[in-house]
């Protein structure tokens, strides 16, 4: 049995531990969570402008080389983004320099400014781990609780970014290695994520409500709609990751010149963009997932989204993956409602999450953020396609410097055979 005053100096430890993490995880989310709404206020504004000056496409590449050569001359050491925080979890080496914070927020906001195709995870991300990490020396950290502030400015930045603090909490924890968790850290995670979305709100930042009908009742044949589905979208979310490194492989071989990247992805962005005569493939695309959940929508839109995000994010512009995820996986779930005989908004709601979920190897964080925006009713149908999707996708995803923590499926007996 413990001794009463080896039970009360424990209880001490543990009240020490739980004040000085929530201390900390409402530092980072007020950081983070002002640094996001800041950002999507600036992001709303370039959307709006765009929107009224079409003209402005033309302006892409120059725009392109003017972010390109920003961070050539002053950004070299933050290139790596949101790399770079989960490298610096994996093997803490120096602190993220600050720079990277306003260098991807004004990256960003003039990508969408003047018309490419980029999302705007990767910069509520970015911005969430580099204020984060100014706490390590504030208070003089030791590399593993710097590990967990990092982990839980990235949390905070996703969290308040869309507006989801359970899918937040979680992606800090599942997106470092593929089949690991940090269990250490989900008291932070899950506090800064919380807290971070709060201070959005107290901005006033209004995120997207994503209505959803009624859910159908659990049949045999929804829930092998959903495997089926799952395969597809984890195959759609490798296709998008392997394209998407792969041009940004080939530009940094064919091309040196940092800057003269994204100025020839501009180029072929404003051209793609007059020869179709639409702009429905740029930006953001949110009135467009909107309507994915509404109503059919033509079969090939999410394949006009996945080009115009593989060539403006493989040729160097700045921004995320995971809205354009989101677009992808919800028109392309609406086309698969009727080859599958289940609701068209069902689906589309299915793929928002589970695209991202192969592509980012994070199946929990996803299907807590079905749940968290379509509501609980579809949580079963979004597991089991994300899981599928997860175990579809292979071991390569859209962050670069994600472990493999465990293999996703126990290898056969004979494979070494």
């Amino acid at each position: 049995m413990q001794r009463p005053r080896a039970t009360f100096a424990a209880l001490t430890d543990l009240l020490r531990h739980l004040l000085k993490w929530l201390l900390l995880a409402f530092v980072v989310a007020a950081l983070a969570g002002s640094a996001s709404a800041a950002f999507l206020f600036a992001l709303d504004w370039a959307t709006r402008t765009r929107l009224a000056h079409a003209w402005l496409i033309w302006l892409l590449p120059v725009a392109g080389f003017a972010v390109g050569w920003l961070y050539l001359r002053y950004g070299s050491s933050v290139e790596g983004g949101a790399n770079l925080l989960i490298d610096e979890i994996h093997d803490p080496k120096k602190i993220v320099p600050l720079r990277m914070a306003p260098l991807v927020l004004g990256g960003t906001v003039v990508s969408h400014l003047f018309g490419a195709s980029v999302g705007r995870e990767g910069t509520a991300v970015q911005m969430g781990g580099a204020l984060a990490d100014q706490l390590t020396r504030m208070f003089r950290l030791n590399n593993e609780d710097r590990r967990i502030i990092l982990m839980a400015g990235i949390s905070a930045g996703f969290a308040s970014v869309f507006g989801t603090p359970l899918a937040g909490a979680l992606f800090g924890l599942e997106v470092l290695a593929i089949g690991r968790l940090r269990y250490e850290a989900m008291l932070p995670c899950l506090a800064a994520a919380v807290i971070a979305d709060q201070v959005g709100l107290l901005w006033g930042v209004q995120h997207t409500h994503y209505a959803m009908p009624l859910i159908p009742a659990i049949s045999a044949w929804t829930l092998c709609a959903m495997v089926i589905a799952g395969m597809l979208f984890g195959v759609t979310g490798n296709i998008f990751a392997q394209a998407t490194h792969g041009l940004s492989g080939l530009m940094k071989r064919w091309i040196s010149y940092a800057p003269l990247r994204p100025l020839i992805g501009g180029l072929v962005v404003a051209v793609a963009v007059w020869m179709i005569g639409t702009d429905r493939y740029i930006g953001l695309g949110i009135p467009t997932i909107v309507d994915a959940l509404k109503e059919p929508l033509p079969a090939w839109d999410f394949l006009g989204k996945m080009a115009f995000t593989i060539v403006s994010l493989g040729t160097g512009f700045k921004g995320g993956e995971v809205t354009p995820l989101f677009f992808i996986g919800a028109t392309l779930g609406n086309a698969l409602g009727p080859l599958l005989h289940q609701p068209v908004t069902l689906l589309a709601a299915i793929g928002f999450v589970a695209v991202f979920a192969g592509a980012a190897n994070t199946p929990i964080a996803s299907t807590l953020m079905a749940m968290e925006l379509f509501g609980a009713e579809i949580g079963v149908y979004a597991a089991i396609a994300c899981v599928v999707a997860y175990l579809f996708s292979g071991h390569a995803g859209i962050y670069r410097a994600q472990r493999s923590g465990h293999a996703k499926r126990t290898p056969p007996k004979d494979a070494d055979t």
